[in-house]
């Protein structure tokens, strides 16, 4: 329980300091003083190669790599996109899609993202896994080189149960190394299930290598949600190792 603890704080700690980094974009002006956002659009593909499926500290393929791959549009502050990886849980289930959408407004030295996510498991009816969650988060440059997003998601009806979720994170770009921009990174995040008794606590750090279009990721994920280790959505903590290749 006090390892928990501190993460949930660390989670606290950073949503605080985004606070202040709003709070310092509200003091330096308002709205109206902000240049409006150039009215153009914009889109990006990318695919990617994992040795684990990983979300929010549960194993999604029960521990085996899968193939995922994203479509992006964007016009001004608008944003939207699909998001699809295979799965495994031990059923008929095959394939995640996730729809999203939003707007992705400025203020100073912080961005707003203010959306809804659709979960969709295509072809599987035995059971009703989908899910819709609203999103509310802000990030931003804390210090040079420093930057910070802290997030809340929210599903008012995911098989007449209600949650919440609570994200904070960090990451630091480290001096290029000969090809490589370098980056390394953390998140805490707590899924509160208001109905019910599982909530637990999740949290990851990695490091990032980035050259051109592609990016390889490796990252240390962990909870402490309990289930028995070698289950389908066992929580015993793990190694991922990604490879991500965006166009254009």
């Amino acid at each position: 329980m006090a390892e928990s603890r501190s993460v949930i704080k660390l989670v606290g700690v950073a949503g605080v300091a985004l606070l202040a980094l709003t709070s310092g974009a509200l003091a330096g002006g308002s709205l109206k003083d902000e240049p409006a956002p150039e009215r153009e659009f914009t889109y990006s593909f990318s695919i990617t190669g994992t040795s684990d499926y990983v979300f929010r500290g549960v194993t999604q393929t029960d521990g085996d790599p899968t193939i995922q791959g994203a479509i992006n549009v964007g016009y001004g502050i608008f944003y939207a996109g699909i998001w699809a990886s295979g799965v495994d849980f031990g059923d008929d289930a095959d394939v995640e899609a996730d729809y999203y959408a939003g707007i992705k407004p400025t203020w100073g030295k912080a961005t707003f993202d203010f959306g809804v996510i659709y979960y969709d498991y295509p072809g599987y009816d035995a059971v009703n896994n989908e899910a819709l969650e609203l999103k509310a988060g802000v990030s931003g440059e804390l210090i040079d080189k420093l930057s910070g997003v802290a997030t809340i998601y929210y599903s008012p009806d995911y098989n007449d149960k209600e949650y919440a979720v609570f994200e904070g994170g960090l990451a630091y770009a480290l001096p290029k190394v000969w090809i490589f921009d370098p980056t390394v990174s953390g998140q805490v995040g707590y899924v509160d299930w208001q109905s019910v008794g599982t909530d637990y606590t999740y949290w990851n750090a990695g490091l990032s290598l980035a050259v051109e279009k592609l990016t390889f990721d490796l990252r240390y994920w962990d909870s402490d949600l309990g289930l028995a280790s070698g289950g389908v959505f066992a929580d015993d903590e793990r190694f991922v190792f990604t490879a991500t290749v965006t166009l254009p």
